[in-house]
């Protein structure tokens, strides 16, 4: 049994279907780098819990 030859729409389909898994890729790759660039960025690394902490408070101006 012989294979039929392959229709234009299938190769239209792959040529899209390469395209969004290239973007999907880059997309991913560029979450991934903008991630490590920021925890490799060093210093204190803080949470929100919702909780006032002292190095975001405004420090109070000493009046002599």
């Amino acid at each position: 049994m012989a294979f039929r030859p392959e229709h234009e729409l299938h190769r239209r389909r792959l040529g899209r279907n390469l395209g969004v898994s290239l973007a999907l890729a880059g997309f991913a790759a560029l979450v991934f780098a903008i991630t490590v660039v920021k925890i490799s960025g060093g210093g204190l690394v803080e949470g929100y819990d919702h909780q006032p902490r002292a190095s975001i408070l405004p420090q109070a101006e000493v009046r002599p």
